[in-house]
């Protein structure tokens, strides 16, 4: 069973995340920062992150890198490559039945919210219902028919069809565990957690906050996982939107470490600090939409000659500056369901021509392409595209729109729409099968995100049939998507371009944990380990 969900548009970034990926920081040997606390080790950050709420139910945007610290969900997802899948969090252990459809959460004792209440059963209920009413991301949690606590450290979620609530219950977003009476007064001010109150189980409590400058984060004394305790008493943050400032900032020693800066000047900070450059999978995906409603693209063998007349390797050169792998599909690097058997396309421009001329246009043709006018990478690839499409008869008028603007011209008429989209998509939690694969290209009548406006029954009848296995028997799950993507590929609705790395710079002193793609927005200032 598919379920059409209703959300905001998050294909642009909200960080620079194309710049440098956020850092998991495990660790300091850095000198500290002189402060109130002038006894206290201190960690000196700058950051692009804006805060748009502190509400972590509500939240859907980059306060997610505060947030992380601050908030806990059941489960933590780990980094592809991983020993294990899951590391627990609030949840010490969980089973699912055979069907999928029952999931049982045992809540671990001991740990406590900020507030000096016990987390137990109940508040992760009335968190979980929080978020299915009323979270930015509700939409993750469709498949919850109840929940239920029959007892102080047993949650049980019944599920109206099967679906990988492991997944769900690990999402950077509308998944967190909040204190009961900041629940209750936040349900009736929406006002209410915006000065900066906290109301988490996290190894950070929130010390401060000034809107739109710095945010403070200061160690919780009684955080329950001793195992991932805070290597910092306090992590001083500058608000830096900028990542030339932040690079100088940087690069001056007046910030121990920066989360966002200049792909173009990475080797050049790295030579200047005396460090490596180190890259991870990241959740941001590159892709082209096709208007396949009306010639020339309804034709697939002229979409398969424009993906063949794309030169892959040059977009992920120019645009990423090398931080990047070209795209098996719509599903990036390291999130569920990536395959490298996906096929890919490569350039090869008399293939291209050869099947435009099969497909009658001999003598070229003429489409319209849209790019996000504030996305850099997109900025600085899409002219190699007007070029390569100008070697097989293809001209291509380019807009550069704001992405808004881009998206809602997209929506409003399929007939009158641009024939080329360029899109920078990323799935909200770790299952780019029931986001990517399914918002992106299943058949809809009001498509939310599917701006190729492709339909295709045996697709949307794989991807459906994988949605219904995922909860309970990934492994056919796995397999019917990679059929979908396969049928992707060759009906090339869309062009897929590259998975954008994350790219960071660690200066000597700090010990840098691995950059986690499931969390792409949250940096981490105490590690993420398995509890004991």
């Amino acid at each position: 069973m598919a379920v059409t969900r209703a959300r905001a548009p998050r294909a642009l970034s909200f960080l620079a995340m194309g710049a440098v990926g956020a850092l998991a920081l495990a660790g300091c040997t850095a000198g500290s920062a002189d402060g109130d606390e002038s006894s206290a080790s201190v960690l000196s950050v700058a950051a692009s992150a804006a805060v748009t709420t502190w509400d972590p139910v509500r939240s859907f945007s980059t306060e997610a890198l505060y947030l992380g610290n601050v908030y806990e969900p059941l489960l933590w997802k780990n980094a592809e490559g991983a020993e294990e899948e899951f590391t627990p969090g609030i949840a010490e252990s969980w089973e699912v039945s055979e069907d999928g459809l029952t999931w049982t959460f045992t809540i671990r004792e001991g740990a406590t919210f900020h507030d000096g209440e016990p987390v137990d059963a109940e508040a992760v209920k009335a968190s979980i219902e929080a978020a299915k009413e009323r979270a930015g991301a509700s939409f993750i949690w469709a498949p919850l028919a109840s929940i239920e606590a029959p007892d102080d450290t047993t949650v049980v979620m019944n599920l109206a069809y099967s679906a990988p609530m492991d997944l769900v219950a690990a999402s950077t977003y509308g998944a967190w565990i909040v204190s009961p009476e900041a629940l209750a007064a936040s349900a009736d001010d929406e006002q209410y957690f915006e000065a900066g109150i906290d109301a988490g189980t996290g190894p950070y409590t929130v010390k401060s906050y000034t809107p739109g400058e710095k945010v403070v984060l200061e160690a919780y004394d009684d955080y329950w996982n001793d195992e991932a305790a805070p290597h910092y008493d306090i992590v001083d943050i500058a608000i830096t939107p900028d990542a030339v400032t932040a690079q100088q900032m940087l690069t001056s020693g007046e910030v121990d470490i920066a989360t966002s800066l200049p792909l173009e000047n990475i080797d050049t900070i790295a030579a200047d600090l005396d460090s490596e450059v180190t890259t991870a999978n990241s959740p941001f995906n590159f892709l082209a939409f096709f208007n396949t409603t009306r010639p020339p693209l309804d034709d697939p063998k002229v979409r398969q000659a424009l993906s063949y007349a794309v030169p892959y390797e040059d977009i992920i050169e120019v645009g990423g500056a090398g931080y990047g792998t070209q795209a098996h599909g719509p599903v990036p690097k390291g999130i569920f369901p990536y395959s490298e058997d996906v096929p890919q396309y490569s350039q090869d421009l008399e293939k291209a021509q050869a099947l435009l001329t099969e497909a009658g246009h001999a003598d070229g043709l003429t489409l319209t392409l849209t790019y996000a006018s504030e996305n850099p990478a997109e900025t600085r690839f899409v002219p190699l595209l007007k070029d390569a499409f100008a070697k097989i008869g293809v001209t291509l008028d380019v807009r550069a729109e704001l992405f808004n603007q881009q998206w809602e011209n997209a929506k409003a008429d399929p007939a009158s729409a641009q024939d080329i989209f360029v899109v920078y998509y990323w799935p909200t939690y770790s299952d780019a099968g029931a986001d990517n694969l399914y918002s992106l290209f299943h058949s809809s009548d009001e498509p939310f995100f599917n701006l190729s406006y492709w339909k295709n029954a045996e697709y949307d009848a794989l991807v459906d049939e994988a949605g219904q296995l995922t909860g309970s028997d990934r492994e056919a799950a796995q397999a019917k998507y990679e059929e979908a993507m396969d049928l992707l590929v060759d009906e090339a609705p869309g062009v897929f371009l590259y998975d954008a790395q994350a790219v960071s710079v660690v200066p000597k002193g700090l010990e840098v944990a691995q950059f986690n793609e499931n969390y792409p927005f949250t940096t981490f200032f105490a590690p993420i380990q398995p509890a004991s």
